[in-house]
């Protein structure tokens, strides 16, 4: 699809995604790329490897016969980069431009693909005609290769994973959804894949105030241009780790009821005093949903019923997302019910202090309420 004069939208749509890494892509996702034309054409990011034939049937939609002549690799996730040997095959005097560490990643990745690379860092430019694209390296913004490329003649970032979204119901532009889903679908991208970057993702606002942007290109989900402000306004509080202080949010299994009856006293006891509460039941809310809701709540509460000496696997499951996902600045309280051993809640409270948290006093009841 063209998005300016020489620029188009060439990536594939996966509407039936349910699954990302774990992650639950409730509206499917995209793997975007762009194709650029100028004297020289460019060929921004790949896609997912099973819709590599897709992506070469847009590029020959738009240019024909003639040949891709620069590869720009914002990220080698395979997600994005799947499709490289297919690419390189069809376009074998195509030169590939990406980090040091991009180069590294890809030779590991595809050791039997042939392919000349560049190796790109701060600073550097290329010069295809009448464009010249900047390269912004934003490493750990999600993976050490990661970058994002300008393209100042027209304005745009192509801004790799950074303001994101997993949505992949067939719209091409924000201003096409609410912006409420929009922002709900980016949260949840953050939440779950850069929550642990917010330094790096905060070096990148910061490049990205100096440069002139009118639309923003991101590798999956819909192209920014009419809620550019409101994205980096959300990504700026995101990175900060900034939260609502008077949003509780309740996570819990249960057995046979009782820490589930602990989890709604709780709820009442807080919505009483005037908190914002929500409280989720697992696994009936995805561990992903789960980390969405929490982004931005001040309070984290985690229960759990001890089973065989043990929390139940569930809320341990979701303990180890949410401990690799660092969320900071917050407060647990551990709660459970038992019935004779109630190892479960102090469990909990080693968890929730070990992720930095301020805790609260655990909350144990024996065999019922």
């Amino acid at each position: 699809m063209q998005l300016r004069e020489n620029i188009y939208a060439v990536g594939a749509k996966d509407p039936d995604l349910r699954i990302f890494h774990g992650f639950a892509t409730h509206l499917g996702t995209t793997y975007n790329a762009y194709l650029v034309l100028d004297e020289k054409v460019t060929l921004i990011d790949f896609v997912k490897a099973p819709f590599a034939e897709e992506l070469l049937a847009n590029i020959r939609a738009v240019l024909g016969e003639r040949p891709v002549d620069c590869l720009i690799c914002n990220h080698v996730e395979p997600d994005h980069s799947g499709a490289l040997p297919a690419v390189t095959a069809a376009y074998p005097e195509a030169k590939v431009y990406g980090t040091l560490a991009a180069e590294k990643e890809l030779r590991a990745l595809y050791p039997d693909t042939v392919y000349p690379f560049v190796p790109v860092k701060a600073g550097d430019t290329l010069h295809t005609g009448a464009y010249t694209f900047h390269f912004v390296p934003m490493p750990m913004v999600h993976w050490p290769d990661s970058m994002a490329t300008y393209l100042p003649e027209e304005k745009i970032l192509f801004s790799n994973d950074a303001l994101g979204q997993h949505i992949g119901t067939g719209e091409l532009f924000d201003s096409e959804l609410p912006l409420e889903t929009l922002l709900k679908e980016a949260g949840a991208y953050y939440a779950n894949i850069v929550l642990p970057f917010g330094a790096p993702v905060k070096k990148v606002l910061t490049a990205a105030a100096g440069l002139d942007i009118d639309m923003v290109c991101p590798s999956h989900g819909l192209i920014l241009r009419d809620y550019i402000p409101q994205m980096l306004a959300c990504y700026s509080r995101w990175c900060e780790n900034g939260t609502d202080e008077n949003r509780v949010v309740i996570v819990y299994d249960t057995v046979w009821g009782a820490t589930e009856k602990l989890a709604r006293k709780l709820a009442a006891e807080w919505a009483e005093k005037g908190f914002a509460v929500e409280a989720l039941k697992l696994p009936e809310t995805p561990i992903s949903d789960v980390m969405t809701r929490l982004l931005e709540a001040k309070y984290i509460f985690v229960g759990s019923p001890t089973l065989n000496n043990n929390m139940l696997p569930t809320v341990a499951a979701f303990l180890t997302a949410m401990r690799g996902l660092k969320p900071k600045g917050r407060v647990g309280l551990a709660f459970g019910a038992y019935g004779w051993s109630g190892e479960a809640a102090g469990q909990i409270q080693d968890i929730l202090t070990a992720c930095g948290f301020e805790t609260l006093e655990p909350i144990k009841v024996q065999w019922n309420i």
